[in-house]
């Protein structure tokens, strides 16, 4: 993998979706140990997109808004980017950026999770709620 300005050439990126940041304040799941179970030693990404959708998920009320508020308190022990593809919806930037820098995407929105699998990038999913799991692309 070469190296680039966005870290280490010779740590895995491993890219956060706001879905998989929510995971903890919903599951009580440690997705940075799940993460380093599964590759090793990784550099956590997120992007500064990421961290505007948890912002607004987290005004809200209920569940979803406090997992939220969670997900932004992890984003300390994860490099905060811009993608390089603000011009594109969340869900595109992380396709464009894994595919680009040779990245896993840490997800466990469906949708994502298919159009990740048709493009050729691994992805980290929960399953069942306690048990991460890597999909090759």
């Amino acid at each position: 993998m070469a190296s680039d300005r966005h870290g280490d050439s010779h740590r895995i990126r491993v890219v956060f979706d706001a879905n998989a940041l929510m995971m903890p304040g919903q599951f009580t799941v440690d997705i940075f140990r799940e993460a380093e179970g599964l590759v090793g030693d990784f550099e956590p990404i997120a992007f500064t997109s990421v961290q505007n959708e948890l912002e607004g998920i987290a005004r809200g009320k209920g569940k979803n808004a406090s997992a939220a508020r969670v997900g932004l308190a992890l984003l300390r022990r994860c490099t905060v980017i811009e993608s390089g593809y603000e011009n594109l919806p969340v869900d595109d930037q992380l396709i464009a950026y894994a595919r680009d820098h040779d990245s896993i995407v840490f997800t466990n929105d469906r949708a994502l999770k298919d159009r990740l699998r048709k493009e050729d990038v691994d992805v980290m999913i929960l399953r069942k709620k306690n048990t991460t799991e890597l999909i090759r692309g």
